[in-house]
C-alpha cells in the first residue's frame, strides 16, 4: 500500500493529509486561520506563515494518527512548493523536507495549482485528456489537462481573478470576510435582475477573463445607491454580481470547450476545480453548459475545491508514479506557472488597482 504524506501551507490554511495510491483519503486534517485575518479583512502574510509555524507539526501529527500509521510507512512526503505566500510555503516545504530526510523519504514539491488541476482524477479516477476551468482567489484559467505536469492554457484572467473579485465586491457591499462565502449567503435572498451589469468578455473572441470591470459596476452602483445599502439592495447586487460571473464563465468555458475539442474530440470530461468552485450557482451553471455541450461534468466535493492537503498528497503519488520526485534542494517559490513555456497573457506583469 503506497502511502503519501500531503502537506499545504500556501496561503491561510494549514492542512496535511494521507493519501492511497488507490485514492483512498486516509485522513485530511484541515485548521483553517479565518478567525486570525478577519479583524484585517484579508489574509495577512506574516499571521499566516506564524500560524503555519504554530499549527504544522500537530496538524501533521493529528493526520497520522486519524490514518492509523508511522512514518515509516509512507512511500513519500510531498508539500506544496508554490504558488503561494512564500513564508507560508516555506513552512510546510521545510517540514517536509526534514521528515524527508530524517526517514529516508523521497520528497516532492507540488505545484498548488496542480494540485487542484490533478483533484478530479483523485474523486472521479477520470482518464487523460479533460478541460479544466480552475477558479480560485489568485487565478482564473482554461486548461488542457494533458497529463501529470503537462498542461496547456486555453485563457486567463487579464486582470482580477474571479475569486479575488468575489472578495473585493464582498467588501464593497460590507458583506464581511471571507468575502466569496459570504456574497454567496447574500445571492440566495438577491433578485439578480435588478442590477445591469456588465457580462465581462461575454461574445469576444478567445478564451480569455476579465473581471476587473465587473468589480468596478458593481462599486458605481453603490456610489449611486448612496453608499448606504439597506439589506435587500445589498442581497440584490450579490446576485446581480454573482449572474454576471456565471454567464462569464459560461461563454469562456464555452469558447475553450470548442478549442480543447478541435484537438481531442467530443465527450471528453469537463472539470471545474479551485475555491470558486464551491459556489452552487457558479457550478449549476458550469454543468448546465456540459450538458448542452454533451460533455461528462466533474466538479470535486465542496471540501475538495478549497485549499487541502489531499490534493497535495495524490498529485504526490502522481509525481511518484513517473518516478519524478525532488531533491532538498528545492527552492520554494511564490510564483509557478503550470504552463511556464506558454507565452506571457494580456495583461502579464500588470500592476492592478
Amino acid at each position: 500500500m503506497d502511502l503519501v504524506l500531503g502537506i499545504e501551507t500556501s496561503c491561510d490554511e494549514t492542512a496535511a493529509a494521507v493519501v492511497a495510491a488507490d485514492r483512498r483519503i486516509l485522513s485530511n486534517v484541515v485548521l483553517s486561520q479565518i478567525d486570525e485575518h478577519r479583524l484585517y479583512g484579508g489574509v495577512v502574510p506574516e499571521i499566516a506563515a506564524r500560524a503555519h509555524l504554530d499549527h504544522l507539526d500537530a496538524i501533521i501529527a493529528e493526520a497520522m494518527r486519524e490514518a492509523g500509521i508511522g512514518f515509516a510507512d509512507l512511500a513519500a512526503v510531498a508539500a506544496t512548493g508554490g504558488p503561494g505566500l512564500i513564508g507560508g510555503v516555506l513552512v510546510g516545504a521545510t517540514t517536509a523536507k526534514a521528515i524527508a530526510l530524517v526517514h529516508g523519504l523521497p520528497f516532492i514539491g507540488i505545484n498548488h495549482l496542480e494540485g487542484h488541476a490533478l483533484t478530479a482524477r483523485l474523486t472521479d479516477g477520470i482518464d487523460f485528456p479533460y478541460l479544466l476551468l480552475l477558479v480560485s482567489g489568485g487565478h482564473c484559467q482554461l486548461l488542457a489537462v494533458e497529463g501529470a505536469g503537462r498542461y496547456r492554457r486555453l485563457g486567463t484572467t487579464i486582470d482580477d481573478a474571479v475569486g479575488e473579485a468575489f472578495d473585493k465586491t464582498a467588501k464593497l457591499l460590507d458583506l464581511g470576510y471571507p468575502g466569496g462565502p459570504a456574497l454567496e449567503r447574500a445571492a440566495e435572498g438577491g433578485d439578480p435582475a435588478r442590477f445591469d451589469l456588465p457580462r465581462p468578455m461575454v461574445g469576444k473572441p478567445g478564451c480569455d477573463f476579465s473581471f476587473s470591470g465587473l468589480k468596478t459596476a458593481v462599486r458605481r452602483r453603490v456610489e449611486e445607491l448612496g453608499g448606504a445599502l439597506d439589506e435587500k439592495a445589498r442581497a440584490d447586487l450579490a446576485a446581480s454580481f454573482q449572474a454576471a460571473v456565471a454567464a462569464s464563465l459560461v461563454d469562456r468555458s464555452g469558447r475553450a470547450i470548442e478549442a480543447f475539442e478541435a484537438d481531442h474530440g467530443a465527450g471528453r470530461p469537463f472539470v471545474v476545480a479551485g475555491g470558486v468552485a464551491a459556489n452552487r450557482t457558479l457550478r449549476a451553471a458550469l454543468a448546465g453548459l456540459a450538458e448542452r455541450r454533451g460533455m461528462p461534468f466533474v466538479a470535486p466535493p465542496l471540501g475538495l475545491c478549497t485549499d487541502n492537503a489531499a490534493m497535495i498528497a495524490w498529485a504526490g503519488q502522481e509525481k511518484l508514479a513517473l518516478g519524478q520526485v525532488d531533491g532538498l534542494d528545492f527552492r520554494p517559490r511564490p510564483r509557478w506557472p503550470l504552463d511556464p513555456g506558454a507565452a506571457p497573457s494580456i495583461g502579464a506583469g500588470a500592476v492592478k488597482a
